[in-house]
């Protein structure tokens, strides 16, 4: 029941990122066994008996570590709250309170060790760091210090030192601990089935609350710092309440001092001060003042988020509505577990690590988006392989039709055996080609880093995807739509020859793809005929700038319709003397007949056009040729 009610919260706060890979279960269990250190022994089972504290690691969802870290909460919340009281209120623990604290720093000297356990995210691969040297690492680079500082006994030390006052000052490095509640509280706003108003007004009643507590501690402190016999010249020692007097007021009991001076500091904090508690001292007023400078920066704070509440215009809000609407929409249909993950965890992307960059370049005209994808993938372009020689101005045009994409690890992004309409370039990141075979089998083809390309092979020759890509890191990769890429690719012909040709040498030299040898063959004999099409098209219509672009493409002049028509046939029957004349000059045959027995002098004279010069061009022509 624990563990259902552990994935249920899992479900609606969304604090992490699930590696699990939606891939057959022989790659989930690789995949732990790589992360996690494992080998496998002689046998199909991994070798988890001879599991030591050397490979023990603790993951941040393992619900006994998050039953730990609730009760650390617990008491690094009494921990942030007693500290400024101890400060302010004791000179030197008793006894019993004493014990509490020192059972309070046992309690965070056992959490230091066990952070040294607990694997993390890397922030920018979002893969599961296991490893014990980089987990320690990370923890001495930012936690380890100030988490030491913080369990030593500083009224212990005060006590020893012979009641030095500076000693003391060293408790304040345990407030680091509130930390904890900031990020209890960032759960919490998260958590969707909690009412985000309720949550934010409890945040800010919690940080009004703390900072007050904290400045009225601070302000008795500096009326205990004078001796008893100058107590006068305290604002408690000279403060007056009516008919109540605060002299002797180391006598009174703990709970109206502190009252007293957490008065103070909310009506001061609230900007409606009546004077009746105020500074006596030039030390006192000093404070006054920063607390007061300190109130104008925390009020603004304050009003800031209560407006943004009001307005609903909060990032985190946003967040909100869209994960409850995924989630509705996933238990309205039913998706599989591994479906809302990965639609989880795109949100989560999103909206919390703001990498998508559209949303900003989407405000901009079109021409200063072509300028910033050209700044940004032109580079990245060029040291694809399937864009090598390809014309500058192909390139700009290509670069232009990109849209940036983040997968996180596990992530699939196509699927062996489907059809994609989607090529797909690696920014930076490392995925997986897996070949699977029909009993569920993986095979690992090739891994893909930055500069790769998948996704062409269904692209220019419209055949199933062949490989499964998966995702080895977090990853941004650079899509391509088939329809955008076609679309260049036919106005720019030669580099939409040079790559197909690209492809081709890739076959060649890839043993992998070397079995699909045929489909890309087939491909370029269909790209031949279409352009053999359009030649003769182009011919036939008189269009001569066409026919030249298409000639420079590499187009086969000598390639024959269904009638066996050359471009030169259709020429000489419109009668189109200046293509006639560029066909001749590139070489075509004069003499060729069609499967009627028709040559292009034979094809003028039937149509028409035995006047002006073409009769004579294609006689002179053909004598020529006959001659040699």
């Amino acid at each position: 029941m624990r563990d259902v009610e552990m994935d249920r919260e899992n479900e609606y706060e969304l604090q992490g990122f699930d590696d699990t890979l939606s891939g057959s279960t022989a790659s989930r269990f690789a995949l732990f066994a790589r992360e996690f250190g494992l080998r496998r022994s002689s046998g199909s089972a991994l070798a988890l008996s001879r599991f030591s504290l050397k490979n023990f690691v603790i993951l941040p969802k393992n619900r006994i570590y998050y039953w730990w870290a609730q009760f650390v909460l617990l008491w690094a919340a009494y921990s942030s709250f007693f500290t400024p009281i101890e400060f302010g209120f004791f000179r030197g623990l008793p006894r019993h309170i004493w014990f509490l604290d020192f059972l309070v720093q046992v309690v965070f000297l056992a959490d230091i060790i066990v952070n040294f356990f607990v694997a993390y995210k890397d922030a920018i691969t979002y893969k599961m760091v296991v490893q014990h040297r980089n987990i320690a690492l990370r923890y001495a680079r930012t936690d380890l210090v100030l988490d030491i500082l913080g369990c030593l006994p500083w009224d212990s030390f005060y006590k020893m030192s012979g009641r030095k006052e500076v000693i003391r000052f060293g408790m304040w490095v345990r407030l680091y601990r509130v930390r904890k509640a900031d990020t209890f509280f960032q759960k919490l706003e998260k958590d969707i089935r909690i009412n985000y108003f309720a949550a934010r007004i409890l945040k800010l009643l919690a940080v009004e609350l703390y900072c007050t507590h904290t400045a009225a501690c601070i302000f008795y402190y500096l009326a205990t710092t004078l001796s008893a016999s100058s107590e006068g010249y305290t604002w408690i020692g000279s403060l007056s309440l009516g008919r109540y007097t605060y002299h002797n007021f180391r006598e009174i009991g703990l709970g109206k001092r502190y009252i007293t001076a957490l008065y103070w500091a909310i009506v001061t904090m609230a900007t409606v001060g009546y004077g009746d508690v105020h500074a006596v001292n030039t030390r006192e007023m000093i404070f006054v003042m920063i607390y007061v400078s300190f109130d104008m920066i925390l009020g603004a704070y304050l009003i800031g988020n209560m407006t943004a509440l009001i307005v609903k215009g909060s990032n985190t809000e946003k967040y909100r509505d869209k994960m409850t609407m995924v989630i509705k929409y996933s238990n309205r249909h039913n998706l599989a577990k591994h479906i809302r993950a990965q639609m989880k965890n795109h949100i989560r992307l999103q909206f919390e690590s703001k990498f998508t960059e559209e949303s900003i370049t989407n405000n901009f005209p079109v021409a200063i988006r072509a300028k910033i994808s050209q700044a940004l993938y032109h580079d990245i372009l060029e040291q694809v392989y399937l864009f090598k020689n390809c014309s500058y101005d192909f390139m700009n045009e290509t670069v232009t039709r990109l849209h940036e994409e983040y997968f996180l690890p596990g992530e699939v992004i196509v699927e062996q055996g489907t059809p994609s309409d989607q090529l797909y370039i690696v920014s930076y990141g490392i995925l997986e080609e897996v070949l699977i075979s029909e009993d569920g089998m993986e095979e690992i083809i090739s891994k893909l880093e930055p500069q790769s390309v998948f996704g062409e092979i269904t692209v220019l020759c419209n055949i199933p995807q062949p490989y499964t890509v998966r995702v080895c890191e977090l990853c941004k990769v650079l899509r391509l739509d088939k329809q955008s890429f076609t679309n260049v690719m036919q106005m720019c012909f030669l580099d939409a020859r040079q790559v197909t040709m690209n492809l081709v040498e890739k076959k060649t030299s890839d043993v992998h793809l070397q079995k699909l040898a045929t489909d890309v063959a087939s491909t370029l004999t269909k790209q031949d005929a279409e352009l053999a099409l359009r030649v003769n098209a182009a011919a036939f219509h008189g269009d001569f700038r066409q026919l030249e672009h298409l000639v420079k493409a590499g187009a086969d002049l000598e390639r024959t319709d269904y009638d066996g028509k050359t471009a030169l046939h259709l020429a000489a029957s419109k009668g189109h003397q200046d293509i006639i004349l560029y066909l001749i000059r590139e070489g075509c045959n004069v003499n060729r007949t069609d499967n009627y027995g028709n040559s292009p002098l034979l094809e003028a004279v039937t149509g028409g056009h035995d006047g002006g010069g073409i009769l004579l061009i294609l006689k002179d022509k053909a004598a020529a040729v006959q001659q040699l």
